[in-house]
Formats: C-alpha cells, sequence, structure tokens
C-alpha cells in the first residue's frame, strides 16, 4: 500500500513538472512587476475614462464663453388669415389674401456678464480634471501595494516548496536507511513506519505548497496582463528590502505632502468652493451683445429684406426675489461634506502610518526570534540526530526534532518577506510607494 501511494505522489510530481516545463517563464523583479501591472491595470484603464469625461466637462464649459449662433427658417401655409395692412394703398379694393409665408432668422449672442458663472464653471471643470488623475495616482499606489501582495505570497509559496523538497529527499534516503535497519533486525518496524508516515507527510505539505503557488502563479499573471500559463520567476533578493530606521513623524510628513487622495480632495474642495459662487451668481441677471438678420415674405402682402439688427439683451428671473436658491443650498452642503471628508481622511491616515509603522517594525523584529529559534531547531535536530545514532533518543524524538526544524526554516523565510511587504505597505500609507 505504501508503494502504491508513493508511486502516485511521484506520478503527481512528475505530471506537475511536466506542465511547468510546458510553460512560459517570465523572470520579474517586484518593480517590473509593479510596473507591468500598472501598464496593464483595467482599474487604471476605468480611470482614464473618468479623465476623459472630466477634459469634456471643462470644454463644454469653455464653450459657454463663446458666441452663440443659430439659423431658422419657416415655411407655413396659412387658413383663411386676415390681412389688415394699416398704409395707404394706391388701389381701393379688398385686402389680398395671405395664404402662405416665408420667414428666415439668423441671431448671434455673446455673452457680456454673467455674474461670475461662466468663469466659475471654467475654473471648476479645470479642478475637477486635476482630482481626476491624483484619484487615478492615488490607484496606482493601490495597485503597486496589491501587486506586492501577490508577489509576496508567491516568493513564500516558492521558498516554501523548495524548504519542503530539501526536506523530502533528506525524509526519503531516511526511510531508506531505516528499511536496511529493520531488515537487519536492529529497529523495529514500528519505528521505520512512524519515519515513513514523517516522509508522507512533508509530501502532503509539498503539495499543498505547490498548490499554493500554482493559484498565486496564476493571480499573478492576471494582475501584470500576462497569458495564464506564465510561470513568474521570483527575485530572492525581495526578502532583503527593510524599512530604514526613519521615525513615524517622516512617514507622517511624506504622507501630507504625497497622497494622491489628499490631493484630490483638495481639488473637489476649490471646485466646490467655485460652485457655491456660481450659484449664488444664479440670482444676478445675464447680459448679452446680441444681433441676427431676418428675412420674412408673405406673398402679395409683405417682403423684407436686409432686416439686421444689433442691440444688448438682458436676462433677469425675477422669482429669484422669492424663491429659495435650492442650487445654493446644494452647493454648500457638498463644500461641508468635502470639508468633513478631509477632515476624516486625515484622522484615518493618521491612524493607517502609526498602525503600519507599528507593524513594520513588529515584523523586524519577529525576524530575529525566527532566526534563534531555526537556529535552535537545527542545533536540536543534530543533537537528536547524534543521539539517536547513539541508541540515545528515540525515533519519535529525531522525528519532532525534524519537523521542529522544518517550521523553523519556513518561519524565517516568511517572517522576512512579511517584513519586506510591511515596508511597502508603510510606503503606501505615506504615498510615496511608486516614487521608491
Amino acid at each position: 500500500m505504501k508503494n502504491i501511494y508513493n508511486s502516485v505522489i511521484a506520478l503527481t510530481f512528475l505530471a506537475a513538472g511536466i506542465t511547468i516545463s510546458a510553460q512560459e517563464k517570465k523572470s520579474l523583479s517586484l518593480d517590473e512587476a509593479v510596473r507591468l501591472g500598472i501598464l496593464n491595470s483595467k482599474n487604471l484603464k476605468i480611470d482614464q475614462t473618468k479623465i476623459e469625461q472630466a477634459t469634456a466637462n471643462y470644454l463644454e464649459a469653455k464653450n459657454n464663453k463663446l458666441p452663440s449662433l443659430s439659423a431658422s427658417a419657416s415655411a407655413l401655409a396659412l387658413a383663411n388669415a386676415n390681412v389688415d395692412l394699416k398704409v395707404a394703398q394706391s388701389s381701393g379694393g379688398n385686402s389680398p389674401k395671405a395664404n402662405s409665408a416665408f420667414f428666415g432668422n439668423i441671431s448671434a449672442s455673446m455673452p457680456i456678464f454673467a455674474g461670475g458663472r461662466i468663469k466659475y464653471g471654467i475654473q471648476s471643470a479645470e479642478y475637477l480634471i486635476e482630482a481626476s488623475k491624483l484619484s487615478s495616482e492615488n490607484d496606482k499606489v493601490a495597485i503597486a501595494y496589491n501587486i506586492s501582495q501577490a508577489y509576496n505570497n508567491l516568493f513564500k509559496a516558492s521558498q516554501a516548496i523548495k524548504v519542503l523538497e530539501e526536506n523530502l529527499t533528506a525524509s526519503q534516503k531516511r526511510d531508506e536507511s531505516f528499511q536496511k535497519l529493520e531488515n537487519n533486525g536492529i529497529i523495529a518496524r514500528n519505528d521505520k513506519l512512524k519515519a515513513n508516515l514523517q516522509t508522507s507527510n512533508i509530501e502532503l505539505q509539498l503539495l499543498d505548497a505547490q498548490n499554493n503557488y500554482n493559484i498565486a502563479n496564476i493571480n499573478m499573471d492576471l494582475l501584470l496582463g500576462l497569458p495564464e500559463t506564465t510561470e513568474i520567476v521570483i527575485d530572492e533578493n525581495y526578502i532583503s528590502e527593510l524599512s530604514a530606521n526613519e521615525s513615524v513623524s517622516y512617514y507622517l510628513n511624506q504622507a501630507i505632502a504625497n497622497r494622491k487622495d489628499l490631493q484630490a480632495i483638495d481639488y473637489q474642495l476649490k471646485a466646490a468652493n467655485l460652485g457655491v459662487k456660481a450659484a449664488k451668481a444664479e440670482t444676478l441677471p445675464t447680459i448679452a451683445l446680441t444681433g441676427g438678420y431676418v428675412a420674412a415674405e408673405i406673398p402679395k402682402i409683405l417682403t423684407v429684406t436686409n432686416a439686421a439688427n444689433i442691440g444688448i439683451g438682458i436676462k433677469y428671473n425675477i422669482d429669484n426675489l422669492w424663491k429659495k436658491n435650492s442650487s445654493l443650498m446644494n452647493a454648500q452642503a457638498q463644500e461641508k461634506q468635502l470639508i468633513a471628508t478631509n477632515e476624516l481622511l486625515n484622522d484615518q491616515i493618521k491612524l493607517e502610518i502609526n498602525k503600519d509603522f507599528q507593524n513594520a517594525e513588529f515584523a523586524k523584529k519577529k525576524i530575529a526570534v525566527y532566526e534563534k529559534a531555526a537556529d535552535q531547531a537545527n542545533e536540536n535536530y543534530r543533537v537528536t540526530k547524534n543521539k539517536f545514532n547513539n541508541g540515545l533518543a528515540t525515533i519519535t524524538e529525531l522525528l519532532d526534532a525534524d519537523a521542529a526544524q522544518i517550521s523553523a526554516n519556513v518561519n524565517v523565510v516568511n517572517a522576512k518577506a512579511d517584513a519586506a511587504l510591511a515596508y511597502r505597505k508603510l510606503l503606501q500609507s505615506s504615498g510615496i510607494l511608486t516614487a521608491n
């Protein structure tokens, strides 16, 4: 039964090896992965459409200060229209009947004064374009960290595979030695089976690690816009990136200067302030320079040509005197909301940076503890193995020492990877992840 199980495991590993060998391999550092992910991000493509929409709104606002020109023409059939000409007629008789009429009109208007609404609209649209761009930049930072997380998971899975493969090889050699010892009657069959069980457990852990690696690899492929069959080769120097000994105030100052979401809200506030001014201007009259040309033809009765005109038009909504300015109330409410949002975001940033700073420091300290534990586990295994070889330790003690050694060595690699990721999280909170 044991031989059959080992054969199945071996075939599984062989199949996995064939599958991996058929994949295209691509070596990527973390920075290269971030650049590729940003280049192919679907979220950033959506952000680009928002920038284009804001740009279109800006152009629409600019169009409001340009002159408008319109032309119209009408051809009408009249039903028994009564025509009473007040001018003297050269001959007596009844007035002619009007059966049709033709009108043509060209009019132009140039705004002169609109209470500042046009100017405020243009400036507000400019600010909203900048806010959209900054929101996109903020999304880039978030995407960079998401890719860092995926890269970290792939690294940890690949390192776990490496450690487990080394220990599986050692465990299989130990099984061979124990088989010979059992054949010679030196150890009991039960002790050999305990060693075989340990090997099987390592094989299962390796299968689990390979499954995690495959899932992490597919996730990375999708994030980077690569074919799903691409096998990403991780840069093992990734874990050497640890935080500098900067104070938490340094990262807080960096966040104030570099957080794109803070800057985006600042532009949104500027736009909202202009919205309040524009809403107030709605109660003011509008003045425009007007001009046009009119032509009319009523057969047998009237012909009008060369009726050009120019003048000044004034428009004022008298109902503003008793109606509430709901646009102003809405604009003021939006401005207050953005002010509160800005204050809340500042508090959240302070909390986030302090939390991420503590996590980064904690992650660095964990490395030293895990390295110490790994040294102890390795030494314990060496001592226990010597005792076992001299008949002073049981097979159970040896296997327990071996399991502790595997776990401790994996923990060291994971701790270093987590510390590198924690540092990048701190950079993200500070708004300088992509800058680094």
